[in-house]
């Protein structure tokens, strides 16, 4: 078997089958297959897609690089959840200790953001003292006790998909349906869960921009989970404004907890409950989408989910008192509003220059070499469809640098459009996919 002959069948329209895809996977892993054969077959697979079978082969050959995990050892059914990412994307540290209070198991991975904010486990280190890195053993038996726990993606996990990505990106081959879905499942389906349920995120501060585009992703997704076996849900969602109202690691820390104490926006919550109403379904704690919307409500009710969470932050050896005492967790110095120049109704976000003003801030990585301030960060107080009259504050800045503030506010102002017609507020889930 030849690398040529199989970029040759590719760019020629053929379909690779599993020990082509097997010899390509491996190959470009081990270096046997160098980077400019890779980039070409990148390419023929860009522009003559791969179907159905091709991509569930490509992303169970990623996912079986490296290390797979065997959660086999935590009773009952894991259910994992992953977003396609956006700006204030808070869920997982809500639907984890809800999720877990209702006696579902989390076993979950995350990763560190390089962007606009940090990623889940950034987030979870504002909690003072709360480790990310544990042991596979330390793991799972925090899971079989506490029912919940969320670590730092291990560096073994799915690697052919960490380098054929790295080489996608500096190739212009990454926006391909099946590449992307592959990536993303590849690592979902190493991690070990017997179940997924997908957000994929459509809208301005997502990557998948169209409706359609988000459709056909998350569509792609669950047949490629249905594939290799694992039950698996995609829920389209919006992201033409933040998820939330905030944006910044200690921020969206504390707007989680608020949620968990049924305090939380209207957005994020309605989300978290929905998914974690899916996620019951899946470990089949419940029997529909609406016993689960109960329980999952009742849960924060209750004040269990909020308890869940103590005892999560506790197990990881996080300091549970900063769970009910928002001054224990990492905060800027200083504050300012960003005031109104006009009114209207506020017509659109351009999402992406929000989390470039909380980037500016300091709450996210410009290179894999920042350090991420975690107290910094914006709080916004106008989204769509809401009325604005000149003077009023559409964000507070929370800073430490007088200096990156004119910067973020001109990206704040740069965001928002406003129009004299009152505006519609826009739908927050558009399909869920099973």
């Amino acid at each position: 078997m030849r690398i040529y002959d199989i970029i040759e069948k590719k760019k020629l329209g053929g379909t690779l089958n599993h020990e082509e895809i097997q010899f390509v996977v491996t190959g470009y892993t081990d270096g046997s297959i160098p980077d400019y054969q890779m980039s070409a077959l990148l390419m023929a697979i860009y522009f003559q897609g791969m179907n159905d079978d091709e991509t569930a082969h490509l992303t169970e050959c990623m996912a079986k690089s490296g290390q797979m995990l065997d959660l086999s050892a935590i009773s009952g059914i894991k259910v994992d959840k992953h977003s396609t990412g956006g700006v204030g994307d808070t869920t997982t540290i809500v639907l984890a200790p809800l999720v877990a209070a209702a006696g579902v198991p989390v076993a979950k991975m995350s990763g560190r953001g390089l962007g606009h904010t940090g990623g889940t486990v950034d987030k979870l280190e504002s909690f003072p003292g709360f480790k990310v890195e544990l042991g596979l053993d330390d793991f799972i038996n925090n899971v079989n006790k506490h029912g919940v726990a969320v670590v730092g993606q291990t560096g073994n996990l799915a690697p052919a998909d960490k380098k054929i990505y790295a080489l996608r990106d500096v190739t212009a081959t990454v926006d391909n349906v099946s590449l992307i879905a592959a990536s993303i499942m590849s690592k979902k389906i190493a991690a070990g869960s017997n179940a997924i349920v997908l957000d994929v995120k459509c809208g301005s501060g997502a990557f998948m921009k169209t409706l359609d585009d988000a459709k056909l992703l998350a569509d792609t997704m669950v047949r490629i989970g249905k594939a290799v076996g694992r039950d698996t849900i995609g829920i389209v969602t919006d992201m033409n404004q933040p998820l939330g109202n905030a944006i910044g690691n200690s921020l969206e820390v504390i707007e989680a907890i608020e949620t968990l104490k049924g305090e939380g926006p209207e957005d994020l919550t309605l989300l978290t409950v929905t998914f974690a109403a899916n996620m019951f379904l899946l470990a089949h704690r419940v029997e529909t989408l609406e016993e689960g919307i109960q329980l999952a409500e009742e849960l924060i009710a209750s004040g269990k989910a909020m308890d869940k969470l103590c005892e999560w932050v506790a197990s990881q050896g996080g300091n549970p008192d900063s769970v009910r005492d928002y001054s224990l967790l990492p905060s800027a110095s200083k504050d300012m509003e960003v005031v109104a120049k006009q009114a209207g109704f506020v017509e659109s976000i351009e999402t992406e220059l929000i989390g470039k003003a909380a980037l500016v801030l300091g709450a996210g990585r410009e290179n894999k070499e920042s350090v991420i301030d975690l107290g910094v960060g914006l709080i916004m107080h106008k989204k769509i469809g809401d009325q604005v009259e000149a003077g009023d504050s559409l964000a507070t800045l929370y800073y430490s640098d007088q200096s990156n503030t004119e910067g973020a506010m001109r990206y704040i102002y740069e965001a928002y459009k406003f129009s004299q017609d009152k505006v519609e507020k826009p739908q927050l889930i558009y399909t869920t996919i099973r």
